[in-house]
């Protein structure tokens, strides 16, 4: 075979796939809006749409300025740096990733959020401990686990949210019904794509 024929018949080395991990956050609204954080890639690591987040806090515009929130699955930290950047008295992000919680510290550090705090912890544990009530609770576990029920039932039974305050749960839209104590009421429910989120009152 000819040099030249031998050339033609070399393979290409397969394309790299690319990754969907979006790489950056982007603070939508408030103090550091336009702001764009770094996000490590981690396993379970799902940052909440913009476009869901965007509708999330319109849904909570009456209600976040001064409020406390506590984020049970941090992750990028989206919900709770939002809240902040749009007027929240305070946050507690629970992360039991190392690498994810070594960045979210970097961002508090960065933005100079002296309000926001993160645990470094697993979310039932965390929820076994003296409670201090939140009036907003941000519930948006890995898809794949039946952390919504075990959380939301400890959440309510150990007294972690404020008789009128909300619970924001995302979900994958698939699921028929959200397993939510009988004090908790459904108030905002939206799909996008394979996520469905819904914002839950507690009654009482």
């Amino acid at each position: 075979m000819a040099a030249a024929d031998r050339k033609l018949t070399r393979r290409r080395p397969a394309a790299k796939k690319k990754s969907s991990y979006p790489g950056k956050l982007r603070i939508i609204g408030g103090r550091w809006r336009g702001r764009r954080l770094s996000i490590p890639e981690a396993e379970g690591l799902r940052p909440t749409p913009d476009r869901v987040r965007e509708t999330l806090f319109n849904w909570l515009q009456p209600y976040i300025a001064g409020a406390s929130c506590l984020d049970l699955f941090a992750g990028s930290g989206a919900l709770c740096l939002e809240a902040l950047s749009r007027g929240a008295g305070r946050v507690v992000m629970v992360e039991k990733a190392s690498r994810v919680v070594a960045q979210l510290r970097q961002h508090i550090v960065m933005l100079e959020a002296g309000n926001a705090m993160v645990v470094p912890a697993d979310a039932v544990e965390f929820l076994r401990q003296t409670p201090q009530p939140f009036d907003i609770v941000f519930l948006d576990p890995p898809f794949r686990s039946d952390l919504i029920a075990r959380c939301a039932e400890l959440v309510e039974t150990h007294g972690w949210i404020k008789p009128g305050g909300l619970i924001y749960v995302e979900a994958p839209s698939e699921l028929a019904a959200l397993p939510l104590p009988a004090t908790w009421q459904l108030i905002r429910s939206k799909q996008a794509g394979r996520v469905g989120y819904h914002l839950v009152q507690k009654t009482g």
